[in-house]
């Protein structure tokens, strides 16, 4: 009887080493499976995806998703570039879900800096995009040089009207660091041209028909006006149109940002002048590049410059889209 007794034990004590162990190898296959199989989820929040523009930064974000299979990519926008609310709740809904990573384009700076504190507290890293913000813990800013696109844009404006005439600029949202960079940029460059004089600056929150009756009020008061800069181009086709509408093509002048398909077809067309183009698919892609590297903890530069450059009837063709 002591035998069985003592040969029960033995057996039970090897049964139960080796459970042990079984249970320690579908841990370890387990463990590995999972994270093998991890996906990261970054989310992409522009101000918005109503133009031409917005869709071929998310054209250029999914290019880079699509190079990185473990990664899931979600592109989310208010809108209208105005609802800086709806961004602001697309962003603490991102949190909450505990995303990777974030890649924004900050609608407003005042707004959106808190919740970004608050991914910030929840470990999750922040590129910032297309538009700097004075935020300390974000990782980098992807984005062209606004203030040099302005500046770009201003040079161009002083060579052609002989350094002589007067402009107006129509901008986007007040207080949005974007446009308030190109008008920046744009007001240094023509300040070197004494002939040349600022006589308006009015907004037109980056909205194509806003941007046509703008420049219709700026008409009234100014009807010797010799070229307008809009600091993007759905407001510079606005401004077009509205010129058309008075015969003045071709008499003042109109240069935008960004080089949608359709702006460069004006410059072509000669309906304006010149435009100065930020590669939005390169923005889209290198920021959600940026964003991957962040989300598997691998070093960002601080500033990765994505470029300006100015489009005219000699090389539109370049920036004409298939």
């Amino acid at each position: 009887m002591k035998n069985q007794s003592s040969d029960r034990l033995l057996t039970r004590a090897y049964l139960f080493k080796f459970a042990l162990a079984a249970l320690g190898m579908l841990l370890l296959i387990s463990c590995g499976r999972g994270d093998k199989g991890k996906s990261i989820q970054i989310a992409l929040v522009t101000k918005a995806l109503d133009s031409e523009w917005w869709q071929r930064v998310k054209a250029g974000a999914e290019e880079a998703a699509k190079a990185n299979p473990d990664v899931k990519l979600a592109v989310l926008a208010p809108e209208r570039e105005v609802n800086i609310d709806q961004q602001v709740a697309i962003l603490e809904n991102q949190i909450t879900k505990g995303v990777s990573a974030i890649a924004v384009a900050p609608a407003g700076a005042a707004e959106v800096i808190p919740v970004l504190d608050h991914a910030k507290a929840a470990g999750i890293p922040v590129v910032i995009m297309d538009t700097d913000v004075n935020w300390p813990s974000k990782l980098s800013y992807v984005g062209a040089d606004n203030k040099r696109a302005g500046s770009i844009a201003g040079d161009y404006i002083v060579k052609t009207l002989g350094g002589k005439g007067k402009v107006a600029v129509i901008r986007g949202i007040l207080g949005v660091a974007t446009h308030e960079d190109r008008l920046a940029g744009f007001q240094e460059s023509i300040a070197k041209a004494p002939g040349i004089g600022c006589v308006a600056v009015q907004p037109a929150n980056s909205e194509r028909a806003l941007g046509m009756s703008v420049m219709e009020n700026i008409f009234t008061s100014h009807p010797d006006l010799k070229a307008v800069f809009a600091t993007n181009d759905q407001m510079a086709l606005g401004a077009v149109e509205a010129i058309a509408a008075r015969n003045m093509t071709g008499k003042v002048i109109v240069v935008g940002v960004d080089a949608t398909s359709e702006a460069v077809r004006a410059v072509v067309a000669g309906r304006l002048a010149a435009d100065v183009a930020m590669h939005p698919e390169v923005l889209g892609r290198k920021s959600v590049e940026a964003a991957i590297q962040a989300a598997r903890h691998q070093p960002v530069e601080p500033r990765i410059d994505t470029g300006e450059t100015l489009v005219t009837k000699e090389n539109a063709s370049e920036f004409l889209r298939q």
